[in-house]
C-alpha cells in the first residue's frame, strides 16, 4: 500500500503520497465591479486575495488505494484541510476547502488498478 502524508490532511486524517509534488497555485477574487471601461483600462475591485488551489495527481492506484482516498470527500461538500504554510514549510495552515476537477481512468483489466488519478482541492 501507498504511504500516507501529515503534510496534507483532510478533515485531519492524511491523503496518499501523490506520485510527484503536489501543485499549488494563488489567485486573487474581484468583484462583479470589476472589469474593462471603454477605453480598455481595467478596474478592479478585489474581493480576497491569495485563494489557493492545491493540485494532486496519482498515476496509479490500487482499487483499497483508490476507495481511501475517495472516502475522504464522501458527502462532503467542504471540508477542513491542512496544508503547509507558503514560505514556512515547517508550518501548517488549517482552512476550508472542498474537491474540485476530479477524475480518473477507470481500472485496467489487465492489472487490477485505477490508472490516472486526480483531483484539486480549492480554497473556500
Amino acid at each position: 500500500m501507498r504511504g500516507k502524508t501529515n503534510l496534507y490532511l483532510i478533515d485531519g486524517k492524511p491523503v496518499l503520497v501523490p506520485d510527484e509534488g503536489v501543485s499549488e497555485s494563488y489567485e486573487d477574487l474581484d468583484s462583479d465591479a470589476s472589469g474593462r471601461d471603454q477605453s480598455g483600462i481595467m478596474h478592479r475591485s478585489l474581493i480576497r486575495e491569495k485563494v489557493g488551489t492545491w493540485g494532486f495527481n496519482y498515476a496509479s492506484l490500487t482499487a483499497e488505494e483508490w476507495k481511501y482516498m475517495e472516502s475522504l470527500f464522501k458527502g462532503k461538500a467542504t471540508f477542513s484541510f491542512t496544508h503547509p504554510a507558503v514560505g514556512d514549510p515547517g508550518s501548517q495552515v488549517k482552512t476550508t476547502a472542498y474537491r474540485s476537477k476530479y477524475s480518473i481512468t477507470w481500472r485496467s483489466a489487465l492489472t487490477g488498478t485505477y490508472q490516472n488519478y486526480g483531483f484539486n482541492i480549492i480554497e473556500c
